[in-house]
């Protein structure tokens, strides 16, 4: 059992409580105290693949517990990273708890969207796997707010189709899972604004792609696509900003990013990017942005090199954190200036809707700047 760095609360063997009122507590009249609310942040600390991923999420959550304690009581259940292992923790959160905030895995969650077990508001850190040939549908009270690829994609389709009208877009991509889902949901949005697409496949071997194909399709294609859409990550996109050439419009997700804000000073000078455009989140891009600065900047973890998407999911904890707090004051619908985007959550009895609006970024000088007005 790891020791509780963050000073959070650890459940390491939660025993099942039989209650009979799964609600959340009832709104209470102005001349009553709100009840503690009891969260559960359920992270797969004991997984050797997710412990470093799920420290950064439960730092950012200490973070934003630090800041606004008032009227939660907060607490870590332990697991590994094997779908029956979080569902045992889930099951146990859920019955202690009023809020469970997790799984942070893509298979955890999806075993807990598919289990029935789910009688709480739960906050999941991931987005389900919806690969399968069997649409998953959410249970009416999950809210996924993982750091979704996709949704930074189509995000990035809408920015490039304004930008470009009537433009035709390469979208290029290696074998890797999150680049083929990137592309995907670039293409599919693309597709609904009504626009053309060629998707290219290349082979990547040790972070080098072999973009012949890329050449070939240079040399053979009279008609251009005038845009590129590069699901891939920087030093992948530097070898096809290279081969393309920079007349070519590049757009890309986060990943086009691999610096952490706090190292920007001493990184590599990228003038080969200049002009490729992305998105990424206000915790990477702007320390004068009035949420990030509320926050303080986390010291590596022993053992851990400071890296983008580490820093990431801190960011992640933190409105994490956030938003289960606007949840357990019986709020239903609420917009977050967040360290991750702007946010936006509504509770329905229909089911639960989560947006989160990125930043628009560009390479300028080598190095990557947020745009002022989206320009």
């Amino acid at each position: 059992m790891l020791a509780n760095t963050t000073g959070l609360p650890v459940s390491r063997n939660p025993q099942l409580l039989a209650q009979t009122d799964l609600a959340l507590p009832p709104v209470p009249s102005p001349l009553v105290d709100l009840p503690m609310v009891r969260i559960a942040l359920l992270l797969p600390t004991q997984s050797d693949s997710l412990r470093g991923a799920a420290e950064m999420v439960r730092a950012g959550f200490q973070a934003g517990f630090d800041r606004e304690p008032d009227g939660v009581d907060v607490q870590l259940v332990e697991t590994g990273d094997a779908p029956q292992d979080v569902l045992s923790g889930f099951n146990a959160a859920s019955v202690e708890h009023d809020i469970v905030v997790g799984p942070l895995s893509r298979t955890g969650v999806t075993a807990v969207a598919q289990s029935g077990l789910l009688q709480r508001p739960t906050i999941a850190l991931n987005s389900p796997d919806t690969s399968g040939e069997v649409p998953l549908v959410l249970p009416p009270q999950m809210l996924p707010i993982g750091l979704s690829i996709e949704d930074e994609a189509r995000q990035v389709a809408g920015w490039a189709a304004t930008q470009h009208p009537r433009a035709r877009a390469l979208v290029v991509f290696t074998g890797a899972a999150w680049q083929r889902r990137a592309a995907r949901a670039f293409e599919q949005q693309w597709q609904q604004l009504g626009r053309e697409s060629e998707p290219v496949e290349l082979v990547s071997n040790d972070g080098y792609v072999n973009a012949s194909p890329l050449l070939q399709f240079k040399m053979q294609q009279q008609d251009a696509p005038t845009l590129i859409f590069a699901a891939l990550d920087a030093r992948q996109a530097r070898q096809i900003r290279s081969l393309m050439g920079p007349e070519m419009p590049l757009y890309g997700t986060s990943q086009l990013n691999p610096v952490a804000l706090p190292l920007a000073g001493a990184a590599e000078i990228m003038t080969d990017m200049d002009g490729v455009r992305l998105l990424d989140i206000p915790w990477q891009l702007q320390p004068d942005h009035p949420a990030v600065m509320s926050y303080p900047v986390l010291p590596p973890l022993p053992g851990q090199m400071r890296s983008a998407d580490l820093e990431r999911l801190y960011a992640l904890g933190i409105d994490a954190y956030r938003i289960a707090h606007e949840i357990a004051m019986q709020r239903r619908r609420f917009e977050i200036d967040g360290v991750t985007g702007r946010l936006g959550v509504s509770l329905e009895d229909a089911g639960a809707r989560f947006t989160r609006i990125a930043e628009k970024a560009i390479y300028r000088n080598g190095t990557v700047v947020p745009l002022q007005n989206g320009r």
